[in-house]
């Protein structure tokens, strides 16, 4: 009972920020009959998972441009992706997703199902899943913030992330090289890579236009991919050969 009694104080706290702007300490404590000490945990966990931003005796919301809704500009096909992709999560699965405009589209899909623990490493998805319905139980990498890519980064999340064990990973990329694995514009790939070492299986969501782009860097090798979830316009060849290297591959639509 404390438990949820603590799940519902802090959410009525967002609630509240949400509403005015800004909170006190000393305010909530006493709206909620409890202590200072308390109520400043509350606002530690919220930071942590980066629904809010702590200010001396207070806090205030994170502004709005870490913060947009996930869905706004997703394509059709994009979402069509990500609905393939949520078919292979399960009830009280424990996942991670990726930050990135494919794996966002994950996050309204979350509500069909139930008992889930979910870890990212982006704000923005973080803020969308506070959001859910049925909010699954949320988690945070934590780590250096990376402006490029819009998340945490470095050595703390990648510490964070081998503390736990995981049912499924879910992550894009900016290209699919057919002898390689996943690339990417981006050096930082060491996260990534712990992402799929703690994680049972790994499911690679990405339009078909990006696969067979050689961007210098590589992610994932497909040794370590079980799932590519794309759209049916990739062509036989490179499903094929995507297929020899042990990885299944599940076709959404294409939409538009």
């Amino acid at each position: 009972m404390a438990k949820r009694n603590t799940q519902q104080r802090r959410h009525t706290i967002v609630n509240l920020l949400n509403e005015s702007g800004e909170v006190n300490v000393d305010e909530l404590a006493i709206r909620f009959e409890t202590s200072e000490v308390t109520i400043r945990k509350d606002l530690a966990a919220l930071e942590a998972n980066g629904l809010l931003l702590r200010r001396y005796g207070g806090a205030v919301p994170v502004p709005q441009e870490m913060t947009q809704h996930v869905n706004d500009s997703l394509s059709g096909n994009k979402l069509a992706i990500a609905d393939c992709a949520a078919e292979l999560i399960r009830d009280h699965n424990r996942i991670i997703i990726d930050s990135g405009s494919t794996t966002s589209g994950l996050i309204q899909l979350l509500n069909n199902k139930r008992g889930l623990v979910v870890m990212t490493n982006s704000l923005q998805l973080a803020s969308a899943i506070h959001e859910l319905e049925h909010e699954p139980t949320l988690l945070m990498t934590g780590g250096t913030w990376d402006a490029r890519s819009e998340s945490f980064q470095g050595q703390v999340a990648e510490q964070v992330l081998r503390s736990y064990d995981f049912d499924q990973l879910f992550i894009g990329a900016d290209g699919i090289d057919l002898e390689r694995g996943t690339t990417t514009f981006n050096e930082l790939t060491g996260l990534s890579r712990v992402m799929a070492e703690v994680s049972r299986e790994v499911i690679v969501m990405v339009d078909s236009d990006k696969i067979g782009k050689r961007i210098p860097n590589l992610e994932l090798g497909w040794q370590q991919i079980s799932t590519l979830v794309t759209d049916d316009r990739i062509t036989q060849a490179s499903l094929n050969q995507i297929m020899s290297h042990g990885v299944q591959v599940i076709t959404a639509p294409y939409a538009s």
